[in-house]
C-alpha cells in the first residue's frame, strides 16, 4: 500500500516554518494522483495550497495519530521523521512535564532548569531489578540495564552521555554512578560507594567553570570506570580525563569564570589554614576577574569549599597533600598577577620588588633571579654557540601563561591520580561499569582547536554508535528469522580519514609544529594544497583564515588562528628547569616526567594508530593532538570491548528557563548527536514491531467473524494482514513478532478508527430511531386524543342544532335508559363483590370465634369423647392436606431451584471450558514455536557439525601446540625442580644449624630450671613447716566432722528404710484401693467377696483385742507426725483432694497422709470432702456414698493392718525427735567449718602470689631464648620464600596449560546444544507437573483440616464424658510437673523439633502455649523462682532459635506468633491482676499464679512477639509482591476492555523470550488466601490476623500507586476502570473472610481516588473542584504526575490540557502534606496485641502423644 492512499481529508501533515521549524495543517480535500497542489488549513484558520511536482510527487510528512503522541519510545511512532520527533518531545517535555524519552536505544533527557522529585531512594528501588520497558523512560533505567546486563552477560558495560555544555550532561553522570552506588552496596567498612559519590565534587571544582551556556560547564571529558566483584559489589573505581581547556587557566570570555576552586579560595582566604598563601579577593586577582563577574547567582562558594575539603577528607586525601595542591592554586594566582613591563626595543622586564613575585617564589620554593631572567628571555641553541635573547612584553606574558597553564594541568592529572589510588581497593575486578560524561557536538560563531578536537572525538563515537545500532537491528532480525537487507546509511569514515589519516589535518598540523618558523598561515595553505580535492573540506569564499569541515551533524568553519600555539602547547626549556630544582618536592615531581618522550598524561603507553615524525626539540615531542588522538583510540578500544548504552542530553532553551522549549535549538541538537540518523535508519527498514498478542487484541475489530473464530491467533493475524494491506513488502511475519513498514501502523490505526466510526454511527443511528419512534408514538396518541376531543365537540354541536333536536331527545333518552341499566349492573356487581367479602370476613370470624370457644371448652375438659374424635379426624384430615400443599410447593420450588443452579452451573461450566480451551490453544502455540525452535536448532546443529569439523582440525593443531608447550612446561618444571632440590640440600643444612643452636639453648635452660628447681624446693620445705601445724589442726577438724557425717548418714539410712517400708504399706495400700474399685465396678462378684471378707473377719477377732487400744493411739501420734512434717505447707483441703489411685504424689509426707488416712478414715474424708467442694463434686460425692455401704465390711478387714502401722509410726516419731535434737548441734559445726575454710583460702593466697613471683622470672628467661630462635626463623621464612617464588612460576606454566585446556573445552560445549530444546521441553512438563502437585497439596491441606476437626470433635466427646461420669475420682489442676533435669528435652520436643504442618493435623491451636503455660504454674506453684526464671528463659531463647533459623518460613513464622500472643494472654489472664480476670470462669480465678509476678516476662515476649510480626510481614510481602503489579495493573480483568497500545524497541528488547509466570488478581487473592488459612489453622487471634491484613492492603495500595507514577503508560480510563474493578475484587475477598472491620479498604483509598481520577472528567473548571474536593488522599505532587501522564487510548479520548493541570495544581497550593511522589512500601501499622481471655480449661487439656513429653506429669 503506497502512502498516497493516507492523504485523504480531515488527515493532518507538517510543513515547514521558519519560526518553530515545522508547523501542523489538516487536508481539507483528498490527494488523487496527478493532483499539482495539495490543500491545506493551518491550525491558525487559514488556507495553504502546498505546491506539488506531478511527475515526482514530494508530499510533506504525515502527521501521526493523536494516540501515538506523547509515546515513551520515538521508535512506537508510525510515522517517524524529524517533525514527529520534535513534537512529541515537546508534548512530553512541555505538557506531561516529562523530561526523559528512549529513541531506540538512545535516551534523550531534556535539561528541565528546575529540580524535580524524581531522583530519590524510593525511585532508585522503584527501578532496581525493573526490566527497561516496563518503567517510564529514566537514567535510573539505563542505569538498571547496564547494571542487569552485566550481571546476566558477564560482561563490562559503558554509559555514554554527551550534549552540549548546559544540556545536563554532569548531572546524569552522577545520578547514574549515584545508582550503582545504591543497588550495589560494597558492604566494607571503606564504604567505597560514598568515596565514588564523593569524587565528583572534587573533580567539578577543578574541572568546572561557569560558562555563557551553563554555570556549571564540564570543562574536560571524563570516563570513570566503576569495578565491581563476583557478587557485582562496588569494590573501587578509576577515572580517565580527556583535553582539558587549560587556556580557561589564563583566559575567559565575558560573563564566565575560571575553575570553580579559585573562587572556593579566594572566599576562604581570612580563614588560618589560608593565611600563609597570602590570597585577595577574586575581584584583585588578574586571572580570576578578565571577565568582570566573579560570582554566580544562588552559588556560595564558601559552601562549595567546605563540600571540596569534606570530600577530600572522605576520599583519604591527607591534610599535607591537601595543603600543596591550595599551595599551587595560590601560586598561579600570584603568578597572573606578576606585571610585566615593556623596555622599548622588544624588551620586557618584570620589577624585582613585585610583591606577587616573591609571593610565587616563596610558595613554590624557586629561584626569583632565575625566573625574572627566563620569563623575559629565550635561549636560542645555534650550530656554534648559544644566544640568549630577549623578548618582547607581548612574548613575556604569554610565557607567563603557558607557566600557569602548565602548572594547572599537571596539578590537575596529579590530582585525578590521587583520586584513582584512594578508590582502589584490594581484590580483583570482576567486571566493570564505565560512565562517559564527554562533550557534545560544538560549533559556534568562532570555532577554533578546542572545537575541531570535540567535534572529531563526536566523530568517532557517531561511528562506533552506528555500528552499534545495526548491530543490535541485525540482531533482532535474526531473531525473527527476517529477511535481511542493508540500509543505506551516512558513513562518517571519510571525515575521519580526513582528520587523522596520513597527510590528514592533523598530520599536516604536527608537521607545521616541528618547523620553528610555522605558522597558522603557512599550515592552512598546507591544507588548502593538499585537502582541496576532499569534498568534505572546503575554502570559504570571503575568508582566507578559516577552513569548513562537512561533519555528520554540520559544516563546521574553523579559524585557524591559534591552532599552532595551542597544539604545540610549548614551555621555555629553561622554565621547566626552574621548576624541576624547586625545593617545593609537590612542584619539582610534576616536571620529573618532561624528559620521557612517548608517556601520556596518564602513564599509558599506546601503540600510535600511523607513523609519527621523530620531533626535532624536546618540547615538540609530543603534540596536544597526537596525545588527544592516542587517548581516543584508547578510548574506543574500551567502549568496543563493552556494551554500550547511549544517553543524549538536550538543552531546550539558551535562557535557562524551565519547561520552556525551542524548537529550533532543539532540532539542531537532535541532528547533531545522531538521534535523527538513528529514526532515518529505523525508518529504512521495519520500525514498527507488534508481538501477535498485542496485535490481535488491538485490531480483532478488523477481523471477520470466520477469522476470529479461529483458535490459531497466529494464524488470524496473518490472515487479516493479507486482506487488509494487499502489499506483502509493507509487513513481515516473524516468530514472535509482525514487522510493519513506516506508515502502515496508522493506516491500520486509520482503518480501525473507521470500523469504530462506522459503529458508533449505527449505534447512534439505532438509538436516534428509537428515540424518534418513541416520539413519534407519543405524538401520534397526544392526536388521537385530541381527535376524539375535537370530534365529540363537534359531535356536540352539530346535535344541539334545531334540526335534530327531536333525535337528539330520543338519543338522549336511549342514553339515560342504557346508563341506568349499566349502572344498575355494575352496582349489583359491586353488592355482589361486598357481600362475598362480608361472607368471608364473617366466616372467619366466626371460626376464630368457634375456636376461641373449643379451646376454652377443652381448657374446662367438659368436651365429650365424640367430639374429640372429629376434632381428632379433623386434624389428621388437616396434616396431610397441608402437608400434601407444603410438598407440592417444595417441588415446586425445588424443580425451580434446581433449574436455576443446572443453569448456573452450565454457564460455569461453559466458562471453563472456554478458559480451558484458551489454555490448551496457549499450550498449542507454546508447542509450536518449540517445534519451530527445534527445527532451527536441528538446522543450525547441521551448521554447528560442519563448525565442528573444522573445530576438530583446530583441535587437533591445538593439541599439538599444547603438546609442543607441555614438554616446554615439563622441561621448565624439570629445571625447576633441580632448582628446588638445590634448595632443599641449603634448607636442610640450615636447619642441622638451627636444631644444633637449639639443642645448645637447651642445655641452658636447663642448668637455669635446675638452679630454679632448688630454689623452689627450698621453699617448699618452709613452706611444708609451715603447712603441718595447719594439717594437724585441719586433721582434728577432720575427725569431728567424719564423726558427724557418720552420724547423719547413719540417721539418713535409718530414714530411708522407713520410707521404703511407708512405700510398701503405700503399694499395699495401692492395691487395696484398686481391689475397692473393682469391687465397685464388678457388683455381680460381692457375694465371693463377702465369703473372703468372712474369712478375714475370723483373723480379724483374733487381733482385734490385741489392736484396740494401740489403734487409737496410733491415730493420735500419726496427727501429731502429719503437723510436724508438714508444718503448714500444703493446705488440709488439696491433701483431701488427692486421691489414692493418683499416680503422682506431691512430696513424700504427703503421699504418706495420704495413704494412711485412706485406710483410717476413709468415710470421714468423703464427708469432709462434700462440705467443702460442694458445688464441684456433687456427683463424686453421690457415688462415695452409694461405695459406704459396700465398704464398712471392708473396712473392718483392713484394721488388721493397724498393728504394724502403729509400730511404723512410733519408731518414726522416734526418730523425728531425735533428729530434732541432733539439728541444734549442726548450726556450731558449720561455723568452725567455715573458721577453717577461711585460713585454708589465706594460706592459698600466698602460695600463689610466690608461684606468681616464680612464674615471672621463668619467664624473662624463656624470652631471651624466644629472641633468638625468632632470629633463626627469620632466616628460615626467607629461604621459604624463594621456594615460594618458584612455585609461583611453577604455578603460571600451569595455567597457561588450564587455559589451553579450556579453549579445548570451549569446543566440546557447542556439541550440548541440541540438547536445550529438549530442556525446554521437560521444563514445560514440569511445569505441568507442579500444577498437579499443587491441586494436590491443597487436597491434602482439606485432608488435613478434616482429620483435625475430626480429632477436636474426639477431643469434646471425650471431656463431654469425663463431665458426665459421676464415678471418675480424678480431679486434674491443670498443671505440668517435670524435671529440672528434664528441661532441655521439653524445649527441644515442643518448640525446636515441631513441625507446624504435623501440629496442625494432631492438636488443637495453642497447645505448645498452653503446655508451657501448665509447666510455669507447676513452677509457681512449687514457688521455685530458679526453675520459673530457667523455664521462661529457655522458652525465649528456644522460641529465638527457631525463628532465627527459619526466618523465611512463613507458616513457622504463623504458627509461633499464634503460639507466644497465646502464651502472652495466659499469663495476663492468669496473673491476678483484675483487669484480666472479668471475663474469667470462677475455675480459672481459683487457678491464678499465686507466687511470682511475669510481668517482666510479659515484656519480654510481647517485644519477641514484635520481632516475628514483622519477620513475618516481611515474608509475606516478599511473596506477595512480585504479583501486585502484573495482577492489578498489567493483567486486563475486565474481558473486552483492551488498553493495549504500540509499543517501542525498549519494551520490544526487553524479556520477551523468556517464559515468566504469569499473575492476575486471582494470583494476589489466592495468595491472601492461603495467607488466612495458614493463620486460621494456627488458631491466631482475629484481632492479629486483620491487622496483619491491613498492612498487606497497604502494600498492594503503595505498590500499584508508585507504579502508576512511574509508567505513562498505565495512566488511562480504561487502566482506572481496570483497577477499581480489582479493588472490588480485593472487597469482596475481605467480605468472604469477614475481615471488614479490619480497615483494610482504608488503605486502598488512595489507590481507588487515583483510580476515580484517571476515569473523572478533566475540561472544565467544575471538574477541577471536584478533583481537588475528592482527591483528599493523593498529595499534590501525585495528582499533577497522574494529570500530566494521562495519556489517551484511543482517538474519541481527549488529553488533559496544560491549562486545566495549571489550575488543578493552583487550587492544590494551600493543601499540607506530603510533598513525596512515592509511598513508602516498607512504612509499618503499629503491632498491637489486644487481650483476649481463653475459654480453654487448663485441666481438661489433653497432651497427644506424638509430642513425646511422656515426662511430663499431670498434677
Amino acid at each position: 500500500m503506497a502512502l498516497l492512499v493516507l492523504y485523504t481529508e480531515y488527515n493532518r501533515v507538517w510543513i515547514q516554518d521558519a519560526e518553530h521549524v515545522w508547523k501542523s495543517a489538516e487536508i481539507t480535500k483528498d490527494f488523487h494522483l496527478g493532483d499539482n497542489i495539495l490543500e491545506l488549513l493551518l491550525e491558525d484558520g487559514t488556507e495553504h495550497y502546498y505546491p506539488v511536482d506531478p511527475s515526482n510527487p514530494q508530499l510533506p510528512p504525515l502527521r501521526n495519530p493523536d494516540i501515538l503522541v506523547g509515546e515513551n519510545d520515538l521508535t512506537a511512532l508510525s510515522y517517524l521523521h524529524e517533525p514527529a520527533v520534535l513534537h512529541n518531545l515537546k508534548v512530553r517535555f512541555v505538557e506531561s512535564r516529562i523530561i526523559y524519552t528512549y529513541c531506540g536505544i538512545i535516551l534523550v533527557a531534556v535539561n528541565p532548569y528546575k529540580q524535580l522529585p524524581i531522583y530519590g531512594d524510593a525511585i532508585i528501588h522503584a527501578y532496581s531489578g525493573q526490566n527497561m520497558g516496563d518503567m517510564d523512560p529514566h537514567i535510573f533505567a539505563v542505569a538498571e540495564e547496564a547494571y542487569k546486563q552485566m550481571a546476566r552477560n558477564n560482561k563490562n558495560q559503558s554509559i555514554i552521555v554527551s550534549g552540549e555544555s548546559g544540556a545536563g550532561k554532569t548531572v546524569s553522570a552522577r545520578y547514574a554512578m549515584r545508582y550503582f552506588a545504591v543497588v550495589s552496596k560494597s558492604g566494607s567498612k571503606t564504604r567505597v560507594e560514598d568515596k565514588v559519590l564523593a569524587s565528583n565534587p572534587v573533580t567539578e571544582a577543578i574541572g568546572n567553570a561557569k560558562t555563557i551556556r551553563n554555570d556549571n560547564s564540564s570543562r574536560f571529558g571524563k570516563y570513570t570506570e566503576i569495578s565491581f566483584d563476583k557478587r557485582y559489589r562496588i569494590i573501587g573505581a578509576n577515572m580517565r580525563t580527556y583535553l582539558l581547556e587549560k587556556s580557561r587557566v589564563v583566559f575567559q570570555a565575558d560573563n564566565e569564570r575560571n575553575y570553580h576552586i579559585f573562587y572556593q579560595m579566594c572566599s576562604c582566604a581570612h580563614l588560618p589554614e589560608f593565611k600563609n598563601l597570602r590570597l585577595l579577593s577574586a575581584d584583585n586577582f588578574q586571572y580570576t576577574s578578565l571577565a568582570g563577574d566573579v560570582t554566580i547567582e544562588g552559588v556560595d562558594d564558601k559552601k562549595g569549599m567546605e563540600e571540596t575539603l569534606r570530600t577530600f577528607s572522605l576520599l583519604g586525601l591527607k591534610e599535607d597533600f591537601q595543603s600543596d595542591v591550595f599551595k599551587v592554586l595560590a601560586a598561579i594566582l600570584h603568578l597572573g598577577n606578576v606585571e610585566i613591563r615593556h623596555s622599548g626595543d622588544d624588551k620586557s622586564s618584570v620589577p624585582p620588588s613585585d610583591p606577587h613575585l616573591a609571593v610565587f617564589c616563596e610558595l613554590l620554593g624557586v629561584n626569583t633571579e632565575r625566573l625574572v631572567r627566563w620569563l623575559c628571555h629565550r635561549r636560542i641553541v645555534l650550530v656554534a654557540e648559544t644566544v640568549v635573547k630577549p623578548v618582547s612584553k607581548e612574548r613575556a606574558v604569554n610565557a607567563r601563561d603557558a607557566l600557569a597553564k602548565q602548572i594547572y594541568a599537571h596539578l590537575f592529572d596529579c590530582i585525578i591520580n590521587r583520586i584513582n589510588t584512594a578508590l582502589k581497593v584490594p581484590g580483583k575486578q570482576h567486571a566493570f561499569i564505565g560512565v562517559l560524561d564527554i562533550y557534545g557536538f560544538e560549533t559556534f560563531d568562532i570555532n577554533s582547536f578546542e572545537q575541531f578536537c570535540i567535534n572529531y572525538a563526536n566523530e568517532k563515537l557517531q561511528q562506533q554508535f552506528n555500528l552499534h545500532v545495526f548491530k543490535l537491528e541485525q540482531e533482532e532480525y535474526m531473531k525473527e528469522d527476517i529477511p535481511w537487507t542493508l540500509i543505506d546509511f551516512y558513513d562518517n569514515q571519510p571525515v575521519i580519514d580526513l582528520i587523522e589519516a596520513k597527510m590528514g589535518i592533523l598530520d599536516l598540523l604536527d608537521e607545521e609544529c616541528l618547523f620553528p618558523q610555522g605558522t597558522d598561515q603557512s599550515w592552512l595553505q598546507k591544507l588548502y594544497n593538499y585537502l582541496d580535492a576532499s569534498p568534505l573540506f572546503e575554502k570559504p569564499r570571503l575568508s582566507n583564515e578559516a577552513f569548513v569541515i562537512q561533519h555528520f551533524a554540520d559544516k563546521v568553519e574553523y579559524q585557524c588562528r591559534g591552532f599552532l600555539e595551542k597544539n604545540r602547547d610549548a614551555l621555555y626549556e629553561e622554565l621547566v628547569e626552574i621548576m624541576r630544582v624547586s625545593k617545593f618536592p609537590f612542584l619539582a615531581s610534576f616536571f620529573q616526567g618532561e624528559e620521557q618522550s612517548t608517556v601520556t598524561s596518564k602513564g599509558v603507553k599506546v601503540r600510535p594508530a600511523r607513523p609519527g615524525v621523530k620531533p626535532a626539540n624536546k618540547q615538540l615531542r609530543t603534540s596536544v593532538g597526537n596525545k588527544f588522538c592516542r587517548s581516543l583510540s584508547l578510548l574506543m578500544e574500551t567502549l568496543n570491548a563493552t556494551t554500550p548504552h547511549y544517553v543524549r542530553c538536550i538543552k531546550p532553551n539558551d535562557e535557562k528557563l524551565p519547561f520552556e522549549y525551542d524548537s529550533r535549538r532543539v532540532v539542531q541538537q537532535l541532528r547533531a548527536c545522531g538521534v535523527l540518523e538513528t529514526i532515518r535508519i529505523s525508518a529504512e527498514s521495519y520500525p514498527s514491531r507488534w508481538t501477535y498478542i498485542e496485535f490481535y487484541s488491538r485490531y480483532s475489530i478488523l477481523m471477520s467473524h470466520e477469522e476470529g473464530d479461529l483458535n490459531d491467533k497466529k494464524q488470524t493475524c496473518k490472515n487479516v494482514l493479507q486482506r487488509l494491506i494487499q502489499d506483502s513488502n509493507q509487513y513481515k511475519f516473524g516468530r514472535t513478532k509482525i514487522f510493519f513498514r513506516a506508515g502502515q501502523v496508522a493506516y491500520l490505526e486509520k482503518l480501525r478508527l473507521d470500523r469504530l466510526r462506522g459503529a458508533c454511527v449505527t449505534i447512534q443511528k439505532h438509538v436516534r430511531g428509537w428515540s424518534q419512534r418513541r416520539r413519534y408514538l407519543r405524538m401520534r396518541e397526544a392526536a388521537i386524543i385530541l381527535q376524539q376531543y375535537i370530534r365529540r365537540k363537534k359531535a356536540i354541536r352539530k346535535a344541539v342544532s334545531a334540526e335534530t333536536l327531536t333525535a337528539l331527545l330520543k338519543k338522549g333518552w336511549a342514553a339515560m335508559v342504557i346508563q341506568r341499566h349499566w349502572r344498575g349492573y355494575r352496582m349489583r356487581q359491586i353488592y355482589q363483590l361486598v357481600r362475598l367479602a362480608s361472607i368471608t370476613i364473617q366466616a372467619f370470624t366466626r371460626g376464630w370465634m368457634a375456636r376461641k370457644q373449643y379451646k376454652k371448652v377443652t381448657n374446662w375438659r367438659i368436651i365429650n369423647y365424640s367430639s374429640m374424635m372429629k376434632e381428632h379426624k379433623a386434624l389428621v384430615l388437616q396434616k396431610y392436606a397441608r402437608a400434601w400443599l407444603v410438598r407440592r410447593r417444595f417441588q415446586t420450588m425445588r424443580r425451580l431451584v434446581l433449574n436455576v443452579q443446572l443453569s448456573y452451573r452450565v454457564q460455569q461450566l461453559r466458562k471453563k471450558i472456554e478458559e480451558q480451551n484458551k489454555e490448551n490453544c496457549g499450550l498449542v502455540e507454546r508447542f509450536t514455536s518449540l517445534a519451530n525452535t527445534h527445527s532451527q536448532t536441528m538446522d543450525r546443529l547441521q551448521g554447528l557439525e560442519v563448525q565442528l569439523e573444522k573445530s576438530n582440525n583446530q583441535k587437533a593443531s591445538l593439541e599439538a601446540r599444547e603438546k609442543k608447550a607441555k614438554e616446554d612446561a615439563h622441561q621448565t618444571i624439570a629445571q625447576l625442580q633441580r632448582e628446588i632440590e638445590t634448595l632443599t640440600l641449603e634448607k636442610q643444612n640450615l636447619e642441622k644449624q638451627f636444631a644444633a643452636s637449639i639443642k645448645e639453648a637447651k642445655e641452658n635452660f636447663d642448668q637455669i630450671k635446675r638452679n630454679l628447681l632448688d630454689e623452689k624446693e627450698n621453699e617448699t620445705r618452709l613452706k611444708k613447716i609451715a603447712e603441718n601445724n595447719i594439717v594437724i589442726q585441719r586433721q582434728d577438724h577432720e575427725k569431728e566432722a567424719g564423726t558427724l557425717k557418720e552420724e547423719i548418714k547413719r540417721l539418713k539410712e535409718e530414714r530411708a528404710n522407713l520410707h521404703r517400708k511407708l512405700e510398701e504399706g503405700g503399694q499395699v495400700n495401692s492395691d487395696l484401693q484398686e481391689q475397692v474399685i473393682q469391687l465397685t465396678k464388678h457388683v455381680k462378684v460381692i457375694p465371693e467377696l463377702r465369703r473372703d471378707l468372712s474369712n478375714l473377719q475370723n483373723q480379724r477377732n483374733d487381733m482385734n483385742r490385741k489392736m484396740k487400744q494401740q489403734s487409737e493411739q496410733a491415730r493420735a501420734k500419726m496427727n501429731e507426725i502429719v503437723r510436724q512434717l508438714l508444718g503448714g505447707v500444703v493446705a488440709e483441703q488439696v491433701l483431701l483432694g488427692l486421691t489414692p489411685d493418683d499416680s503422682e504424689k506431691i512430696d513424700e509426707v504427703e503421699d504418706m497422709l495420704g495413704s494412711f488416712e485412706s485406710l483410717q478414715k476413709a468415710s470421714r474424708i468423703l464427708e469432709n470432702h462434700q462440705k467443702e467442694q460442694k458445688d464441684s463434686y456433687d456427683t463424686q460425692v453421690e457415688g462415695f456414698k452409694l461405695k459406704m455401704d459396700h465398704l464398712q465390711e471392708e473396712n473392718s478387714r483392713l484394721q488388721t493392718l493397724f498393728q504394724e502401722k502403729s509400730n511404723v509410726a512410733e519408731n518414726i516419731r522416734q526418730e523425728v525427735s531425735r533428729l530434732s535434737s541432733e539439728n541444734s548441734v549442726i548450726p556450731e559445726l558449720k561455723l568452725q567449718v567455715s573458721e577453717l575454710q577461711r585460713q585454708s583460702h589465706e594460706l592459698e593466697i600466698q602460695v600463689i602470689e610466690q608461684k606468681r613471683e616464680l612464674a615471672e622470672k621463668t619467664e624473662e628467661i624463656t624470652n631471651i631464648l624466644q629472641g633468638k630462635i625468632e632470629e633463626e626463623r627469620a632466616q628460615r621464612r626467607l629461604f621459604e620464600g624463594k621456594a615460594e617464588e618458584l612455585e609461583e612460576i611453577r604455578r603460571d606454566l600451569q595455567d597457561r596449560v588450564e587455559e589451553l585446556e579450556e579453549e579445548n573445552d570451549h569446543l566440546k560445549r557447542q556439541q550440548l546444544m541440541e540438547s536445550e530444546a529438549k530442556r525446554k521441553l521437560r521444563q514445560e512438563t514440569s511445569r505441568l507437573t507442579a500444577e498437579n502437585m499443587d491441586f494436590e497439596e491443597q487436597l491434602d491441606q482439606k485432608d488435613r483440616l478434616i482429620k483435625k476437626l475430626q480429632y477436636q470433635i474426639k477431643s469434646l466427646e471425650a471431656s463431654q464424658k469425663a463431665k458426665s461420669t459421676p464415678s471418675v475420682p480424678k480431679d486434674y489442676l491443670g498443671m505440668l510437673e517435670y524435671k529440672r533435669e528434664d528441661e532441655p528435652r521439653l524445649i527441644q520436643n515442643i518448640i525446636l523439633d515441631l513441625k507446624p504442618r504435623g501440629v496442625v493435623v494432631s492438636m488443637i491451636p495453642g497447645l505448645p502455649a498452653y503446655v508451657l503455660f501448665m509447666c510455669v504454674r507447676h513452677a509457681d506453684y512449687l514457688n521455685d523462682e530458679a526453675k520459673l526464671k530457667s523455664l521462661m528463659n529457655a522458652i525465649i531463647g528456644g522460641v529465638k532459635k527457631v525463628i532465627m533459623s527459619h526466618p523465611k518460613d512463613f507458616e513457622l513464622l504463623s504458627f509461633w506468633l499464634s503460639n507466644m500472643y497465646q502464651l502472652l494472654n495466659c499469663l495476663k489472664q492468669y496473673s491476678g491482676e483484675e483487669e484480666f480476670m472479668k471475663q474469667s470462669t470462677p475455675r480459672q480465678k481459683k487457678n491464678c499464679l499465686q507466687k511470682f509476678d511475669l510481668s517482666e516476662h510479659r515484656q519480654i515476649l510481647s517485644d519477641l512477639a514484635i520481632h516475628i510480626y514483622h519477620q513475618f510481614i516481611t515474608v509475606m510481602e516478599k511473596t506477595l509482591t512480585p504479583a501486585i503489579v502484573p495482577g492489578m495493573l498489567e493483567h486486563e480483568s475486565l474481558q473486552g476492555i483492551s488498553s493495549m497500545k504500540p509499543t517501542g524497541f525498549r519494551k520490544r528488547s526487553n524479556s520477551i523470550y523468556e517464559e515468566s509466570e504469569t499473575y492476575t488478581i486471582s494470583s494476589i487473592i489466592q495468595q491472601l488466601s492461603v495467607f488466612h488459612l495458614t493463620m486460621m489453622q494456627h488458631g491466631m487471634e482475629q484481632g492479629l490476623i486483620k491487622q496483619a491484613v491491613k498492612q498487606l492492603f497497604f502494600l498492594v495500595c503503595a505498590t500499584t500507586l508508585n507504579s502508576i507514577m512511574l509508567r505513562k503508560d498505565m495512566c488511562s480510563c480504561r487502566k482506572g476502570m481496570q483497577i477499581r474493578c480489582n479493588i472490588s475484587y480485593l472487597e469482596e475477598w475481605l467480605k468472604e473472610k469477614e475481615l471488614q472491620s479490619s480497615n483494610a479498604m482504608d488503605t486502598l483509598k488512595p489507590l481507588s481516588q487515583a483510580a476515580w481520577l484517571l476515569q473523572v472528567s478533566k475540561s472544565t473548571d467544575g471538574d477541577a473542584e471536584e478533583i481537588t474536593e475528592k482527591c483528599t488522599e493523593l498529595n499534590p505532587v501525585q495528582i499533577v504526575k497522574i494529570l500530566n501522564s494521562y495519556t489517551p487510548i484511543d482517538d474519541f479520548e481527549k488529553r488533559v490540557m496544560s491549562s486545566f493541570v495549571r489550575k488543578v495544581h493552583s487550587l492544590l497550593q494551600d493543601r499540607e502534606g506530603s510533598t513525596q511522589l512515592m509511598l513508602d512500601t516498607d512504612y509499618r501499622f503499629q503491632v498491637t496485641f489486644p487481650f483476649c481471655p481463653s475459654s480453654q480449661a487448663l485441666e481438661l487439656l489433653q497432651i497427644p502423644s506424638s509430642l513425646h513429653l511422656d515426662f511430663l506429669t499431670r498434677i
